[in-house]
């Protein structure tokens, strides 16, 4: 407000002066008192010019429009015979802008940060900018928790109108939330609600997840959460009276009181629905989960309208409402509900549009389209639409939009906007596994050549026990249905001997050919065709069965190699899969041709169970079997093997199973792996999808036969990390079942990444 005060009458005073000017023909222009500016700058911004006459009225408008330029804090006209004086008094601009006592934010991103809002080394110093900047440094270290913050600011003219700017900062000390109190609870336990809550008091973890700093954001959708916990437990009339947050004297510490009603629990008594039946009533019914005799649960309804509508719109309703209208009845503590169905007018979709996609073309992503131009809307074929897209891996983001066309009733647009993502990898790796030992790769990838959607590949991987060199290439859609064709070849090296097992070494050539045949949208047929050449090294201590292997069949050994697999995947997700079923069966045989004449049975089926919104149960089971046939056995070194941190805890890897003369594991040609986790977040990390921790029962057996006498299983506890370095597994186990001359390792963990 001064400062207004001050450029008000700083402008009456030129008025003034401009008022005291008599009207005359302007013979010339001088500009007196500019230091940085340039002349033709203050010339550009005048209103008038050469041979101009200078009025009153012209000369307000001059001395307005070079006050606007904000170049300048006093001007002045004058007349000096008939040549106009323009006399300026210069803004002091920025030479040097430096932050003391910061530690919590980077100083470079703070200079950043003030460069847009309008105060940087080199523009012209504004005071009412200052004050913004200083306002909102304080806004940025209260958004952090630190309330007792001081933020003052040093101007020290200096020579040449500039001025130098130092920002000096007291941050104090983090406030702490000491508190969280609910006011009226009854029918649940205070310490059940908190545990629902993002924000906390202090704790384990709190230091890395900063739960324990208040935010104004994270305590509304707190309140959320406790709202749904009881609107979804029956407590209808359930409100959320008063939030009071409090902060100490010494602005430390946080007392956060929450004053509930909880209401009347209510039960579900009645079931209808209305409107326009355009579907047939007993499949409506079939979609509405909030049954007579339940308690009511918002989300349940929620789900019911959600699910209807969706219903209605894959008939091509793409507006349809459908509202659900309770009748309460107080005295019984009931409710009844009446779903009102209005479809609305059927339409069809007129256009898909695709924007954002610079470098993929626009082929690669309609081909995933399963809604279609011309068609009636689709609800299920646009959602689908857009997750086969995201499953892409060539987009950050995939979003869509279906806005009616403009002049009609009955068409709408479907607009997808991706946002693309480098597709092109150049990684070299490097990680430690307890039974790998050190792990060193290095890949050059392309995922989306050239924007066609092809995969490219070339890759080394070297551990204690393995190392491969590999090409693959792959076209996912080698054919307009989505039948897809790839090529490997690699080049193996294995040393068992090296982890403590069957001494022999082998070195394995060969390449493969794929296609896979895609089924329906979650099911997947593979099929291979491929050639190995193998050379086997065995040593005076190699167990006998390797050697004697060797003087049967010879140390060299050719495959041609067929392989068939099914693939279906129904987990909601890759990496934090809370619900859905994964199933995969595959055969891979030594055909007559080669002299390797073997085959391998492998089928595996996972399922997730959400219990709650934190709990899931997993259930994993595999089976293998392999044997040969014509005559000869299933080659030593195709075996299977269990035991580590990816099959049974607890074992060192790849022990487990029988044992050669030298007690040494030699694998089996049967395998029956089993594993039980209760997965939950990590303790004060409820919210982060990068960290995950469970209970596991884990079991397995190998041989040549199935025996539960050689059953191994143990029990622990594992945490899953996707860090920023690569992911980290980590397990701590007890052998709840083991036999002398088995080797157990209860602490295990692999870890890798890229750099």
């Amino acid at each position: 407000m001064r400062s207004l005060r001050v450029a008000l009458l700083l402008f009456l005073l030129h008025a003034v002066t401009a008022a005291a000017i008599e009207p005359f023909v302007i013979k010339d222009i001088r500009v007196e008192g500019i230091q940085r500016t340039e002349a033709g700058t203050v010339f550009s911004y005048l209103p008038v010019k050469v041979g101009d006459t200078l009025t009153e009225e012209r000369a307000a408008q001059a001395i307005r429009a070079l006050f606007g330029t904000g170049f300048f804090r006093d001007v002045s006209l004058e007349r000096d015979g008939n040549v106009l004086v323009v006399v300026v008094q210069e803004r002091p601009s920025i030479a040097q802008m430096d932050f003391s006592g910061v530690r919590e934010f980077d100083k470079a991103q703070l200079a950043t940060g003030m460069r847009q809002i309008g105060l940087a080394e080199g523009r012209i110093f504004d005071r009412g900018v200052l004050e913004r900047a200083e306002q909102e440094l304080k806004r940025q270290y209260l958004a952090r928790g630190y309330y007792a913050v001081n933020v003052s600011t040093t101007v020290t003219p200096l020579e040449r109108n500039r001025v130098s700017l130092s920002f000096n900062v007291e941050e104090g000390q983090v406030a702490k939330i000491r508190q969280i109190s609910i006011i009226g609870t009854k029918a649940f336990r205070e310490s059940t609600l908190l545990g629902l809550f993002v924000l906390r008091t202090p704790g384990l973890m709190t230091w890395f997840s900063k739960h324990d700093q208040y935010s104004r954001q994270k305590l509304a959708g707190d309140l959320e959460t406790l709202r749904s916990y009881y609107l979804d437990r029956g407590y209808l009339e359930f409100s959320i009276d008063s939030t009071q947050v409090s902060i100490t004297p010494e602005k430390r510490e946080i007392y956060i009181t929450i004053g509930i009603t909880e209401g009347q629990k209510y039960t579900v008594s009645e079931i209808k629905v209305a409107g326009e039946m355009l579907v047939p009533e007993a499949e409506i019914r079939k979609l509405i989960k909030i049954k007579p005799g339940e308690a009511f649960s918002r989300a349940r309804l929620t789900e019911s309208t959600k699910a209807i509508s969706d219903r209605l719109g894959n008939d091509g309703y793409a507006f349809a409402n459908v509202n659900a209208v309770p009748e309460l009845n107080r005295e019984k503590q009931q409710a009844a509900f009446t779903f009102f169905l209005d479809p609305g007018r059927r339409v069809y979709v007129h256009r898909i549009n695709i924007s954002g996609n610079s470098r993929t073309r626009d082929e690669v992503i309609r081909r995933e389209m399963r809604q279609l131009e011309g068609g009636w809307y689709s609800a299920e074929k646009i959602n689908l639409s857009r997750q086969r897209i995201d499953r892409l891996g060539y987009f950050k983001e995939v979003n869509v939009e279906t806005p009616a066309v403009a002049g009609t009733t009955d068409q709408v647009d479907v607009n997808f906007s991706v946002a693309e993502k480098p597709t092109g990898q150049l990684l070299f790796g490097a990680g430690f596994g307890s039974g790998e030992g050190v792990v060193l790769s290095g890949s050059v990838a392309q995922q989306n050549i050239f924007g066609s959607g092809r995969h490219l590949s070339v890759a080394v991987n070297s551990s204690k026990i393995n190392t491969t060199y590999s090409l693959s290439f792959t076209d996912p859609y080698y054919t307009i249905d989505g039948v897809s064709r790839g090529f490997d070849l690699y080049h193996r090296e294995v040393d068992p001997a090296s982890n403590q097992l069957g001494r022999y070494q082998t070195k394995t050539a060969g390449g493969q050919l794929r296609l896979g045949v895609p089924v329906t949208e979650r099911d997947t047929i593979h099929y291979g065709l491929g050639y190995e050449d193998t050379d086997i090294t065995t040593f005076a201590d190699s167990p006998l069965i390797y050697r004697d292997y060797v003087r049967t069949f010879g140390k060299s050994n050719s495959t041609i190699l067929l392989t068939a697999g099914w693939t279906r995947d129904g987990r909601n997700s890759l990496i934090y899969p809370t619900e859905g079923a994964l199933h995969r069966a595959g055969v891979e045989t030594g055909v007559p041709g080669g002299t390797l004449k073997y085959y391998k049975l492998n089928y595996q089926y996972q399922r997730y169970f959400p219990l709650t919104q934190t709990l899931t149960f997993m259930l994993n089971g595999e089976f293998g079997y392999g044997d040969g046939y014509d005559g000869k056995p299933l080659p030593f070194f195709k075996n299977f093997y269990a035991g580590g941190v990816n099959s049974v805890r607890g074992f060192k890897a790849y022990t487990i199973g029988p044992k050669d003369e030298h007690n040494d594991p030699r694998g089996g040609s049967r395998r029956l792996l089993g594993n039980a986790e209760l997965l939950f977040p990590f303790p004060g990390l409820r919210h982060d999808r990068s960290v995950r921790v469970s209970t596991f029962l884990d079991a397995a057996t190998v041989g040549d036969t199935f025996s539960g006498g050689d059953l191994r299983y143990s029990a622990g506890m594992s945490v899953l990390w996707v860090s920023p370095f690569g992911p980290l597994k980590v397990s701590a186990a007890v052998p709840l079942r083991d036999k002398p001359g088995d080797r157990t390792q209860p602490f295990q963990f692999t870890f890798g990444g890229v750099f």
